[in-house]
């Protein structure tokens, strides 16, 4: 039996699909998943959408089952938080039931936590973030009471939960501060676009009009924006962005920056700690600068990469930044990093709402975007990939295969 011992904070998906790695990379040393959430780890892209909307069953949201850690002998430890990490040691310190452990390597998922809203009427009842299972039936529940949702923020998650209130037919109103949903990102024609989408279902779209306060008598009951405007409501959920939970890394001396910096393998500043998931500020090896994704796919992919690190494994982490989001009837798929000054192009029906959107520097394709088109996905990163100067008569011609242009 393998005397080593690895130990995971964080059992989101990162952590967990870490494990998973390991086990099935043959490590038959002591594997220690730690998670201060009592429950089994989840992924979280429903909790915005089909869970959020009572659609899914919680037990469709796990990585895996009980049953499954029992079996391969990783030690779950839920309802337990890792509060200390001395690298010189090797040890962390919980405040579980076994207050101090060794490790051999140390993974760090600890994700990132909703950024909280400072403004007056902050502390009123009725104000939801979303993170957790918990936030998300906590929504759900209100949600099914019906009535009037303000929803500040129009960012992906945002968007989402607008979405899915508007479908169990709330009466919805979207508050940002930018002029377009994304515009910051994407541009003006991918914002206007999702404007538009949610426009066209009913949503009451307050764009360029930040949030000033919340108001109401111990719970909220009306959200006044920058300009004045005041906008009854039942109830708030605040989608304004997450901050990397770095805390712990920092108070062990670990590097960080916008989160925890790591290597091309995902390993942190203090050799045999690692990193992976939302925490992570990544030396991307395709771009040759940092990185930091706080999505869904990264933490698939993240956790199992850091522990091939963990086993001695030197490839380096280049998988292109990926999402998706369904929002209504239009779904999408996001692949590589684009910058606002990108050309942007389209092929496909833009105004039918089946296209491909993509970002041209110099003539190369730096991301692309497929909005209810399917089965692309790896054309368009393959594009990225090849970083060759494309013809944009060529990629805005659906005659023309994608995958010749790669």
């Amino acid at each position: 039996m393998n005397a080593q011992t690895f130990v995971i904070a964080g059992a989101s998906l990162a952590g967990a699909r870490a494990a998973v790695e390991l086990r099935e990379r043959g490590f038959d040393g002591r594997v220690v998943l730690i998670g201060t959430e009592e429950e089994l780890p989840y992924e979280r892209p429903g909790l915005s959408k089909d869970y959020l909307r009572g659609e899914s069953e919680r037990d469709g949201l796990r990585v895996k089952d009980q049953a499954f850690y029992r079996d391969q002998e990783i030690e779950l430890r839920l309802g337990t938080t890792v509060t200390e990490i001395d690298p010189q040691a090797r040890r962390v310190r919980t405040d579980g039931r076994e207050a101090e452990l060794e490790y051999s390597a140390l993974l760090l998922a600890t994700g990132a936590s909703p950024r909280r809203l400072q403004v007056p009427g902050a502390e009123l009842d009725g104000i939801h973030y979303l993170r957790t299972i918990a936030d998300s039936e906590a929504i759900r529940a209100r949600i099914e009471r019906g009535g009037h949702v303000a929803v500040v923020g129009a960012g992906w998650i945002g968007s989402e939960i607008a979405a899915s209130a508007r479908q169990r037919g709330l009466e919805v109103t979207v508050i940002e501060g930018l002029r377009l949903p994304n515009v910051n990102v994407f541009g003006d024609e991918i914002g206007q676009f999702y404007r538009d989408v949610h426009a066209g279902q009913g949503v009451e779209m307050l764009l360029g009009d930040g949030l000033a306060a919340f108001e109401g008598d111990g719970s909220v009951n009306r959200v006044r924006t920058e300009s004045g405007r005041a906008v009854e409501c039942d109830f708030v959920v605040v989608g304004v962005g997450v901050t990397p939970n770095v805390e712990l890394g920092q108070r062990a001396g670990l590097d960080t920056e916008r989160g925890i910096l790591v290597d091309q393998r995902l390993e942190t500043s203090t050799p045999g700690v690692f990193a992976a998931g939302d925490v992570v500020n990544h030396w991307h090896p395709f771009y040759d600068h940092r990185v930091h994704v706080e999505h869904w796919a990264n933490a698939l992919n993240q956790g199992p990469a850091a522990a091939r690190s963990m086993l001695g494994g030197h490839e380096p982490y280049a998988e292109l930044p990926y999402f998706f989001s369904d929002q209504f009837d239009v779904g999408m798929e996001y692949s590589g990093l684009s910058e606002p000054s990108d050309q942007v192009v389209f092929r496909g029906d833009f105004e039918g709402g089946e296209f491909i959107a993509f970002w041209l520097r110099d003539g190369v394709v730096t991301a692309g975007m497929n909005v209810n088109v399917w089965d692309v996905n790896e054309h368009v990163q393959a594009l990225i990939r090849s970083r060759k100067q494309i013809d944009v008569a060529s990629l805005t011609d659906t005659d023309t295969p994608l995958e010749s242009l790669a």
